[in-house]
């Protein structure tokens, strides 16, 4: 590989996700390893979402957590609130703990965001990140499946 080489960033330019808005975030486990199957480490992971969220003023509208990644739809409750700061938290201290147990790396460097635009509906991206396991096959119907949910809504109104 050249010494130049630079990976591509994921960031939108001239953005600086400090914002009260929306975002649609997937974050990959490292070499795609499918990690997410125990309820005890997802268990673990919730956790640590709950921490990050109130102290940097972010709601979890949904969570599901795939074998090799997880979904996340959260909302900014202050203009001030920043999104990168928010999922590096997260990262880093489920990253570490992680790695101090497992001996491997939890999460590929990054992720990947999309901000919601004003006629994007929130319920209905709720909707379909917890779909994501009936399209992969893994459920029949999205209540089946025991590594999802929201801090915020009842995911049997959804």
């Amino acid at each position: 590989m050249p010494n130049d080489f630079r990976r591509k960033t994921n960031r939108l330019k001239d953005f600086g996700y400090i914002s009260p808005h929306t975002y649609s975030i997937t974050i990959c486990t490292a070499n795609r390893k499918q990690i997410f199957d125990n309820n005890e480490i997802v268990s673990e992971m919730v956790k640590h979402l709950k921490e990050p969220a109130y102290k940097l003023n972010y709601q979890i509208l949904a969570y599901c957590f795939m074998p090799d990644h997880i979904h996340l739809l959260v909302g900014a409750n202050e203009a001030h609130a920043n999104l990168i700061k928010f999922i590096k938290h997260f990262k880093q201290k489920t990253g570490y703990g992680f790695k101090r147990r497992h001996g491997i790396n939890l999460w590929q460097r990054s992720f990947y965001d999309h901000i919601l635009r004003k006629e994007e509906s929130v319920i209905e991206t709720v909707r379909y990140i917890f779909n994501n396991p009936v399209r992969k096959g893994l459920v029949e119907e999205f209540r089946q499946y025991p590594f999802l949910g929201s801090m915020v809504f009842d995911i049997n109104d959804i």
